[in-house]
C-alpha cells in the first residue's frame, strides 16, 4: 500500500491493527468477488456478519457492544473497505454515521437499547432518509412531514437514495413538524420500521455506479409510528447535518483506499506491461510523470484526512473543514482513477482491474452528500464571510 510519508508512524499499535485485520479480510474475502457483484448489481450481503465480526459497524461509537475505536481509526477502517469498494465503505458508513451515530447522539436510552447492540452485530440494518426527489442539495426544502396525531405521529412523504434502503429494518427519516410548508427549524428524526404498514422501499435500478450497493426509494404513506419513535435531542437540521459531517469525514478517508487500489494495480502493470524497444512502460518520462503526480496527491489526501480527524478528536472541527477535505479528497481520486485508466489503455476497461469499477463509484461518492460545488461554496463562505447560496 502507497505511504510515501510513513504517516503509519503517526498511528496507535490498535489503530494499525484494527486497519490490517481489515486489509486481510478485503484482499481474502472481497477482492475475489466484488467485480461479479458489480457486473450483476448485487449487494455481498454475505459479508454482512464477517464486517461485524470485526467491529467494523458502528467501531468508532462506544458502549452497546461497539467497538470504540478512535476517529483516525475508524477512517483506516472506511480506507481499507472502499479499497475493496465504494459499497462495502458506504454500507459501513451509513450504518456507522447515519443510523447509529444519531440514535448515540440523540436517542433515547429505550432506543439505544434497542438498536445499537443488534446494529453492532450486523443483526438489524439501518439507513437514512434525507434525500428527496425534489430537494437534494437543499435539504432544508423536504416536504415529507410528520404530523402530531395524540399517541403516535403520523409520518408522509417520499426519500430518494437511501443506501441499505432495501434491505434496511430500520430507517432514520429526517420530517417538517406539522406540515411540509412548516419551516426547517421544526425537522425532527424519527425511527421508522421499514416493515410498519404504509412504509414502501422501491429499488432504483439500472445504475452505472455503486453496482454493488442497495440504493432505494422510500415512500411513506401516512405511516404511523408510536411517539416514542422520534430522537428526542435534537430539533432543526442541526441533527442531519451533524451526521453527514460525520459519514463526510468517512468518505475523506474512504476514497484514500479507492485511489490506492487504483494506484498499486496500474504500478504493478506497468511495471510488467512491454512496449517500445522492450522495456516496460513504466520506463518512460510521460508515464512517470503521472506516476509522480498521482503519489503527491495521494499524500496529500492523506496528510489532510489525518489533520481534520485530529481536529475532530480536540473537538475543534468546523464543518468546513470537513467540506474541504471531502472536496480535495474525492476529486484526488477520481483524477487518480482516471489518470491510471490511461495508463491501462484497452485493458483499463475491463474488469479484470479495479480501475473502471472504482472510477465509477467515485461518480456518485463525488455526488453524494453534498457535490464539489456545493463544498465549494461552504468553504467560500468561510473565507468570505459571504453566504453565496441561491
Amino acid at each position: 500500500m502507497t505511504d510515501f510519508l510513513d504517516l503509519a508512524r503517526h498511528f496507535t499499535p490498535r489503530e494499525r491493527e484494527v486497519r490490517d485485520a481489515v486489509r486481510r479480510f478485503v484482499d481474502s474475502r472481497v477482492l475475489a468477488s466484488i467485480g461479479d457483484h458489480f457486473e450483476q448489481g448485487t449487494f455481498p450481503s454475505e459479508l454482512v456478519a464477517e464486517m461485524a465480526s470485526l467491529g467494523v459497524l458502528g467501531c468508532n461509537l462506544h458502549g452497546h457492544g461497539c467497538a470504540g475505536l478512535s476517529e483516525v481509526g475508524y477512517g483506516l477502517v472506511m480506507q481499507e473497505l472502499e479499497r475493496g469498494d465504494s459499497a462495502l465503505r458506504s454500507f459501513a458508513s451509513v450504518q456507522t454515521s447515519l443510523v447509529m451515530y444519531p440514535i448515540a447522539a440523540f436517542g433515547s436510552s429505550a432506543q439505544k437499547d434497542q438498536w445499537l447492540a443488534p446494529m453492532a452485530k450486523g443483526e438489524a440494518i439501518g439507513c437514512f432518509g434525507l434525500t428527496e426527489p425534489e430537494a437534494g442539495s437543499n435539504p432544508a426544502a423536504m416536504r415529507t412531514f410528520a404530523v402530531d396525531d395524540g399517541d403516535a405521529w403520523i409520518v408522509q412523504g417520499n426519500k430518494r437514495w437511501l443506501t441499505n434502503g432495501g434491505i434496511a429494518h430500520v430507517a432514520v427519516v429526517w420530517a417538517k413538524v406539522g406540515g411540509p410548508e412548516a419551516s426547517p427549524s421544526t425537522v425532527r428524526g424519527f425511527l421508522v420500521p421499514t416493515d410498519a404498514p404504509g412504509v414502501e422501499m422501491r429499488s432504483i435500478s439500472k445504475k452505472l455506479s455503486l453496482r454493488a450497493s442497495v440504493s432505494s426509494e422510500l415512500h411513506l404513506h401516512g405511516v404511523r409510528i408510536p411517539k416514542s419513535s422520534v430522537l428526542p435531542d435534537v430539533s432543526g437540521m442541526k441533527g442531519p447535518l451533524m451526521c453527514l459531517s460525520a459519514a463526510r469525514l468517512g468518505i475523506a478517508w474512504g476514497v484514500i483506499g479507492a485511489a490506492q487500489a487504483c494506484f498499486d494495480a496500474t504500478l504493478h502493470y506497468a511495471r510488467n506491461r512491454v512496449q517500445f524497444s522492450g522495456r516496460s512502460i513504466a520506463s518512460h518520462q510521460l508515464v512517470q510523470a503521472k506516476f509522480a503526480e498521482m503519489q503527491t496527491q495521494i499524500t496529500a489526501s492523506q496528510l489532510m484526512a489525518l489533520e481534520v480527524t485530529r481536529l475532530k478528536e480536540q473537538q475543534k472541527l468546523k464543518p468546513a473543514h470537513v467540506s474541504m477535505v471531502k472536496r480535495h479528497n474525492v476529486r484526488v481520486a477520481l483524477e487518480t482513477a482516471r489518470t491510471c485508466r490511461d495508463i491501462l489503455g484497452g485493458n483499463g476497461i475491463t474488469l479484470d482491474y479495479p480501475v473502471m469499477r472504482h472510477m465509477c463509484n467515485l461518480e456518485t461518492v463525488s455526488t453524494y452528500e453534498g457535490t464539489h460545488d456545493v463544498h465549494t461554496l461552504v468553504l467560500g463562505q468561510e473565507i468570505t464571510g459571504i453566504n453565496a447560496f441561491g
